[in-house]
This record gives C-alpha cells, sequence and structure tokens, in this order.
C-alpha cells in the first residue's frame, strides 16, 4: 500500500512578499529548501498561521540566505507579509518505507534564517 508521507516541514517562517501578478508559487530562500530536502518545482503545501488558509502550491528557489518567503499568483490573496507560515513537502511512499522514514523539521527564527534542524 502506498501512503502520502509528510517528509519535511518548514515552521515559524513569515511572509517576506507577495506578488498577486504572477503565473503562481512560493519563492523560498535557498538555503531553506536544501535544508528542507526540497527541490525547485515540488509541490508544497503553505498552511497560513493567522487565517488558516491552506494552499497546494510549487516552489521557486530564491536567493541564499535572503529569508525570502514570497507568495505569487492568485494565492497571494490568501496572505500578508509578515504572516507566519508552515511549510510540508510530502512523498508517496510505501508503507513499510514510510515507517522507517523520519520528517525532517527546519525551524526558523524571526527573520527567516535557520534556528534548528532536527528529524521527528
Amino acid at each position: 500500500m502506498l501512503i502520502w508521507f509528510c517528509r519535511s516541514k518548514i515552521k515559524g517562517g513569515k511572509v517576506t512578499e507577495k506578488k498577486l501578478h504572477y503565473e503562481g508559487s512560493i519563492t523560498l530562500d535557498k538555503e531553506i529548501i536544501e535544508k528542507a530536502d526540497i527541490i525547485p518545482g515540488e509541490m508544497v503545501y503553505v498552511l497560513n498561521l493567522n487565517n488558516g488558509a491552506r494552499i497546494t502550491t510549487y516552489v521557486i528557489e530564491g536567493e541564499r540566505n535572503s529569508g525570502t518567503i514570497c507568495i505569487n499568483g492568485p494565492a497571494s490573496r490568501f496572505f500578508e507579509v509578515n504572516d507566519e507560515v508552515i511549510i510540508l513537502a510530502t512523498s508517496l511512499m510505501d508503507k513499510k518505507e514510510a515507517e522507517k522514514t523520519k520528517m525532517k523539521l527546519v525551524v526558523l527564527d524571526n527573520g527567516n534564517k535557520i534556528k534548528e534542524i532536527k528529524e521527528i
């Protein structure tokens, strides 16, 4: 049996920018996506802690160490600058593989710099 498994979680980040007139996506600091094992073009869930909005979009690589979390396109209507977000990356995997896999948690500080990385 295959199941959806949450393999990476970015927590504590704040939206730095939003661009309505864009095709859609989320631009993330290259350092953050590398540490979270997320690649450009990968689909992620973005959860807004301020209003409960939850979107699915793809990742665009931003400038390394910029702290960028930019919501692009129509989804930007659900986010404001400084809203706190959680970003989740999932994988479809065999149940036995998922049972052996630990989720990677990347915790960000107020400036969207990596504060902690751990497996849970």
